[in-house]
C-alpha cells in the first residue's frame, strides 16, 4: 500500500517547510534508535521527511500523489546512509549540514546550528589559577599581579597559522565543505568539522615555520589584577580576555581566579562581619571601664560598663569588611571573657571572702 507521507509526519498538506521539519525533528526524537526507538518506524519518518523536507520533491510527490517513488523517479528512502546525506544507487537524496547539526544538538547534546566554515576553536581556552590574598587585601582591595604561561597568538603568522606569502588551498580532506562524516554504527554517518582544516573549507599550502600552523605559541605574560575589597575566601574573579589566544582573529578566551584568603588569629570573618574576642579583668567586668581592641583599621577603646557578664558581645558598627560591589561595611562583633583570677595571695584570698560575706 503506498505510504501517506503528510501522515507519517503527522502534518497537514498546507503546513509550511518549518512546521514540517519541527515534525520531524519530533518524532525524530521520539523514535531514533539511539534514543531506543524502533528503526523501521525511523526509516519511515526518514522517508517521508526526505520528499516533503525538499521543496521540489514535494512538489513531485504532491503532483504525483502516492505514487512518487516509481514515477518521480528518485527511489530508495528511508536508508539511514541516505539520511546523512550518502546515495543510494546513486540516487539518494541529501540534507544540509545546518540541518543535521541543529538535530544532533538536540538529538545528543551537543552544540547546534553550526555554519558551515566555522572552526571549532575559533575560541581560546580558558585558564584557571589560584591566587593568595592576605585577610586585609581581601578585606580592602589590593593590586597584584600574576604570572601566566600561556598561547599567544604567534607574532610571525599573527594568528593565520600559514607562512607569510603563503596562498590557501582546498582542503582535500573535505573536499572544501569544512565538514566530514563519521560512521557511529547502525549505518549512521555523524557530521562533524573537518580536523584538517578545522572547518575553514581551506588551509594554508605552507604552514607557519614559527608556530608548525598551530597558530599560537608559548609566551609568558605577567598580569596585573586589580582585586575588589570585600571578596571572600572561595570565590571567583574572571579577567574576560587573558586566558590563552586563539588563531585566526579568534576570541581568546578568560582567565579565571579563584580567591584564597590567608586566615588571621585576631579575627573570624562571616560574610561581611567580624568575629573578635577579648579577655577583661574581673575587675574590669565588675566596676566597668575601657579595654584597647583590635579592628581592621587599627586599635581603640571600647567602654564596658559594670556588671558584664562573661560571653558579652559588643556590636561596633561599620567596623568589619565592606560590602563587595555594594556600599557600607559589615560590622565587629566583640565577645568578651571574664578572665577568673589565679594563684591569689592570702591577702587576695581575704579581700574576696570579705566581699563574698558583704
Amino acid at each position: 500500500m503506498a505510504k501517506d507521507f503528510y501522515e507519517i509526519l503527522g502534518v497537514a498538506k498546507t503546513a509550511s517547510q518549518d512546521e514540517i521539519r519541527k515534525a520531524y525533528y519530533k518524532l525524530a526524537h521520539q523514535h531514533h534508535p539511539h534514543k531506543g526507538g524502533d528503526e523501521a518506524k525511523m526509516k519511515e519518518i526518514n522517508e517521508a521527511y526526505g520528499v516533503l523536507g525538499n521543496e521540489e520533491k514535494r512538489k513531485q510527490y504532491d503532483q504525483f500523489g502516492q505514487t512518487f517513488n516509481q514515477a518521480g523517479g528518485q527511489g530508495g528512502y528511508g536508508d539511514f546512509s541516505d539520511f546523512f546525506g550518502g546515495q543510494r544507487g546513486g540516487q539518494g537524496f541529501n540534507f544540509e549540514f545546518n540541518d543535521l547539526g541543529e538535530m544532533f544538538g538536540d538529538l545528543f547534546g551537543g552544540s547546534s546550528n553550526r555554519s558551515r566554515g566555522q572552526s571549532a576553536g575559533r575560541q581560546g581556552k580558558d585558564i584557571s589559577a589560584d591566587i593568595t590574598l592576605s585577610f586585609s587585601e581581601a578585606a580592602f582591595g589590593a593590586e597584584k599581579s600574576v604570572t601566566l604561561n600561556k598561547d599567544a597568538v604567534c607574532q610571525h603568522c599573527q594568528g593565520s597559522k600559514a607562512e607569510p606569502g603563503s596562498k590557501n588551498i582546498t582542503c582535500k580532506t573535505c573536499g572544501g565543505s569544512g565538514q566530514i562524516v563519521r560512521n557511529i554504527g547502525f549505518g549512521i554517518g555523524l557530521p562533524s568539522v573537518c580536523p584538517d582544516c578545522q572547518g575553514q573549507g581551506s588551509k594554508a599550502e605552507k604552514e607557519c615555520t614559527v608556530c608548525r600552523g598551530q597558530g599560537v605559541e608559548k609566551k609568558t605574560e605577567i598580569i596585573n589584577i586589580k582585586i575588589p575589597e570585600g571578596i571572600d575566601n572561595g570565590q571567583t574573579i574572571r579577567v574576560s580576555g587573558k586566558g590563552h589566544g586563539a588563531a585566526k582573529n579568534g576570541q581568546a578566551g578568560d582567565l579565571y581566579l579563584k580567591i584564597k584568603v590567608s586566615s588571621d588569629p585576631r579575627f573570624k570573618r562571616q560574610g561581611f562581619d567580624i568575629h573578635t574576642q577579648t579577655e577583661i579583668s574581673f575587675t574590669i567586668a565588675a566596676l566597668g571601664g575601657k579595654i584597647e581592641i583590635e579592628t581592621l583599621a587599627g586599635k581603640l577603646w571600647l567602654k564596658i560598663p559594670d556588671g558584664t557578664q562573661s560571653g558579652k558581645v559588643f556590636r561596633l558598627k561599620n567596623r568589619g569588611v565592606p560590602i563587595l560591589n555594594g556600599r557600607g561595611r559589615g560590622d565587629q562583633l566583640v565577645e568578651v571573657i571574664v578572665k577568673t583570677p589565679t594563684k591569689l595571695n592570702r591577702k587576695q584570698k581575704e579581700l574576696l571572702k570579705e566581699f563574698d560575706k558583704e
